[in-house]
């Protein structure tokens, strides 16, 4: 039994006959979930209980995927409302709501993990992306990897190994993205709208300073730094910490340049401009570049001293 949850045939081997669970039924100490699945609680069986009971259905080899496995390892912020069932090929069993039972191709995924045991978490991301836009699904990825939940090493082996994956250039691309310390969406706009596209130098990513302050964007020969402020975390005590960060940075003699969502996204050809000219006054010989949307709105136009 897990969870609360047992089969009418595990109920017999613990010497509960079929009259025995049935008074226990109709007392109201226990509940029926259907499909020979008793709940050995009063209230309504929590969707762990409900996950345990889909495994059983299932049978010994099966495991949760897609939400439900997402769920499990923190992919996702609430339980959903339909769990899939991942059985082997070849079992067939009828859709009963909350489960959703599918067959598994062989060699498309690796072993069960954990408990109750579910796709791993490399193989499960990559099954919820495929249900997911481009934009979810960057958003998704960068969150898995920066808290730790998904491995860059095993999330590239499991693609290697996948012959058909939906955003697959997307995720590759971005996989390399992540590895190099892109953290947040509006990190990666930034290398791919601003700096790229207008031949900037490559800034290093996340590098931390003598007194402990991670600056998202530096530009180590020219002393500058770029921070990209989203929307969390830079209100109250965040907004201080901001302050006096940049404060060390200009005491030690750094640029500091910061920019939000609507520059990075709106802006990205002034953006250039803005850095490519700090750059420029401490001794950056390079060339901004104009990109399509630069011809669409000249640099020239941009007001700087």
């Amino acid at each position: 039994m897990q969870h609360g949850v047992l089969s009418n045939d595990q109920a017999a081997r613990a010497g509960l006959g079929r009259h025995s669970v049935t008074r226990l039924v109709s007392e109201g100490h226990w509940r029926r979930l259907g499909r020979g699945l008793i709940f050995t609680g009063r209230q309504e069986p929590p969707w762990l209980a409900l996950a345990w009971g889909g495994l059983l259905l299932g049978g010994e080899a099966s495991r949760l995927g897609s939400s439900a496995a997402g769920y499990l390892h923190q992919m996702r912020p609430d339980p959903p409302p339909e769990i899939a069932v991942l059985v082997p090929h070849g079992t067939t069993l009828r859709d009963v709501p909350p489960w959703r039972f599918t067959q598994e191709r062989p060699g498309i995924r690796t072993r069960s993990v954990r408990s109750p045991p579910r796709t791993s978490a490399e193989d499960t991301l990559l099954d919820l992306c495929a249900d997911m836009t481009e934009g979810d699904a960057i958003n998704l990825l960068i969150s898995a990897v920066q808290s730790r939940r998904v491995a860059i090493p095993a999330l590239r082996r499991r693609m290697a190994a996948r012959s058909r994956i939906r955003h697959r250039h997307l995720l590759e691309s971005l996989v390399g993205e992540v590895a190099d310390g892109i953290q947040s969406v509006l990190e990666l706009n930034y290398a791919r709208r601003v700096e790229r596209p207008h031949g900037l130098p490559r800034g290093t990513r996340q590098q931390t300073n003598a007194a402990g302050h991670q600056r998202d964007v530096r530009y180590d020969e020219f002393a500058t730094v770029v921070e990209l402020d989203g929307r969390l975390g830079h209100d109250g005590m965040g907004r201080f910490r901001d302050m006096h960060r940049d404060n060390y940075a200009t005491v030690s003699g750094e640029a500091t340049l910061r920019y939000g969502h609507w520059d990075v996204h709106e802006l990205p050809c002034l953006v250039a401009r803005e850095v490519g000219y700090v750059l420029t006054l401490r001794g950056w010989s390079g060339e901004l570049v104009s990109c399509l949307n630069c011809r669409q709105l000249p640099l020239t136009e941009v007001f700087l001293p």
